[in-house]
């Protein structure tokens, strides 16, 4: 029986960072090591385990860019992987991502891919050259994964430990540790196991096909910022962020999402067409739209937490500017 066809997208990432040393796991980097990151072509040389559970074809190379900044990369990212959806020839999609920022790129995708295909986000803690690496292994476990019939219709799925989490839920907790991602509260969708890639749940919110969400190569992302919460803090960045040009704002609030000392400049803000969302510093948990925190026309994000709430406002800007249309979509999503 012919293998699943799968396609390698590498996106700058430590996974296929190349230190100075076997030891080095902190000075990996182009410029600080001299080394360029492996290619989409190089990875699937150096882990020939790949080629047991896939026929692995090599794709976009955004990790080679001089001077990579995924923030604009995304739209080309975006199109790329729909424009794959769209081959008949291609079984499912792994890319490789530097863990800092995945799960931001990994909901986008949620929300933008428009196809039922596994997409598949993998990164690692630790350089390939490590070595201790966890980085060999997460690949082969995301091409596992996305190489099961069951990782069709899942949307964005993020493997790494073996552990197999949704792109809305997951979020990086350790700045070291190789268990970093976790989904707080919610856990995961499933393990890449050594017998078998095995699922014990799906996401419940639409996905990929079922939302209204794009983003073409010539698409603006709408500026948003996150301002974060402390004891003391007042409104000054919020006028700064409107300032600048924000179509809308995330509070990482404290606690269940209070606006503190921001909350006369936020609303001043609301009054100026700006979107305001309600979020929490805290890492998990909800955010309600009706309590003492929030005034009219604020919207809550429900638990998705500030760099997430920032994607979605983004991507549902282009659609709508009411406030109530708005909170049903974080509702939704």
């Amino acid at each position: 029986m012919a293998l699943p066809r799968i396609h390698l997208i590498c996106v700058s990432s430590t996974l296929g960072s190349q230190g100075r040393n076997s030891l080095d796991s902190t000075h990996y980097s182009r410029g600080h090591s001299g080394n360029p990151s492996l290619t989409p072509a190089g990875l699937i040389e150096r882990v020939p385990e790949l080629g047991r559970f896939a026929e692995m074809r090599p794709d976009l190379d955004l990790a080679s860019r001089e001077h990579p900044n995924v923030f604009h990369q995304w739209p080309e990212l975006v199109a790329r992987v729909n424009a794959l959806g769209e081959d008949p020839d291609v079984d499912g999609i792994v890319i490789t991502h530097g863990t800092n920022v995945l799960e931001e790129t990994a909901y986008l995708l949620h929300l933008a891919v428009k196809h039922t295909k596994p997409v598949v986000i993998c990164g690692a803690q630790r350089p390939f050259t490590h070595l201790s690496t966890d980085g060999p292994m997460n690949l082969l476990s995301a091409v596992r994964t996305a190489a099961a019939p069951e990782a069709a219709g899942k949307g964005v799925l993020v493997v790494l430990n073996d552990e197999i989490q949704c792109a809305r839920e997951v979020t990086k907790t350790n700045t070291y540790r190789v268990e970093t991602f976790q989904s707080n509260g919610l856990g995961f969708l499933g393990f890449a196991d050594s017998d078998r890639v095995v699922f014990y749940r799906a996401p419940a919110r639409p996905h990929t096909a079922a939302t209204p969400f794009r983003l073409g190569p010539q698409d603006a992302f709408p500026r948003v910022d996150i301002l974060y919460g402390y004891a003391g803090e007042d409104g000054g960045l919020v006028e700064a962020a409107v300032q600048l040009g924000a179509s809308g704002i995330v509070v990482a609030g404290a606690g269940a999402g209070s606006v503190g000392g921001m909350k006369d400049a936020l609303k001043v803000a609301r009054d100026k067409g700006v979107l305001v969302v309600r979020s929490s510093r805290l890492g998990s948990g909800r955010v309600l739209a009706d309590d003492h925190y929030t005034e009219p026309g604020f919207v809550a994000a429900d638990n998705l937490n500030p760099q997430k709430a920032r994607i979605l406002l983004a991507l549902a800007l282009p659609l709508t500017r009411d406030p109530a249309e708005m909170q049903r979509i974080f509702d939704t999503y």
